[in-house]
């Protein structure tokens, strides 16, 4: 499969969205996984795009997007839920390894939204760890809840968003980038039922220039 290299965000976004497409079509074309591209990418990686997602083991990459070895730098948390780890690895991604493209990846009938919303209602939190993803994750719910969206979807989407802006005002590494427009975050909802990716948040995709190297 021959196809251009990505080197603005848009371009890498445009690769993203083909891939799911080929995906849900049931069509893949499986690129970048044979032994040639496992020897080619040895020595160095430079992946594409930095994919900040859920943990949920329905939300393989690499699969939903239809891309191989070195395509994507991966970053999973539950719920994707940030702290200096997260940080510190997407700005890897973005400022060692040159990625364009950073993309916040939520999906639906996820347990950590919806542990928060569970929390909020009856008060009872998770034992452990869990509590604090579920305590990062709460500040989604209560912003949705004040802007009158109630339905899962909307307080996912508002969880997307959140996620998307709070990297930006975290890390001045990515919020430089953006800005000069040589990268961009997008935030986008996964379906598990049908496999499909939609965008609900972006920032920098549409202003962002290519890169000079």
């Amino acid at each position: 499969m021959t196809e251009i290299q990505a080197t603005t965000p848009r371009e890498a976004f445009e690769l993203l969205l083909a891939g799911n497409q080929r995906f849900v079509s049931g069509a893949p074309a499986h690129p970048n996984q044979d032994a040639t591209r496992r020897t080619e990418i040895a020595p160095s990686q430079r992946p594409f795009a930095v994919l900040f997602g859920c943990s949920d083991s329905r939300l393989a990459a690499e699969i939903i997007f239809d891309r191989g070895l070195g395509d994507l730098f991966v970053v999973r948390t539950a719920g994707h839920v940030m702290g200096p780890e997260v940080l510190g690895s997407i700005e890897y991604g973005v400022d060692i390894l040159g990625c364009p493209l950073v993309v916040v990846l939520g999906h639906d009938s996820c347990g950590a939204v919806g542990a928060a919303c569970a929390a909020l209602e009856d008060g009872i939190t998770p034992a452990g760890y869990v509590r604090d993803v579920v305590e990062r994750v709460t500040p989604s719910v209560l912003a949705a809840r004040a802007a009158g969206q109630v339905q899962p979807e909307e307080i996912l989407a508002e969880h997307i968003r959140h996620t998307v802006d709070l990297l930006l005002d975290r890390s001045r590494v990515l919020a430089e980038r953006v800005a000069a427009g040589q990268a961009a975050v997008v935030g986008l909802c996964y379906r598990l039922a049908d496999g499909s990716a939609r965008l609900v948040a972006s920032r920098g995709l549409d202003t962002a220039v290519p890169t000079v190297s």
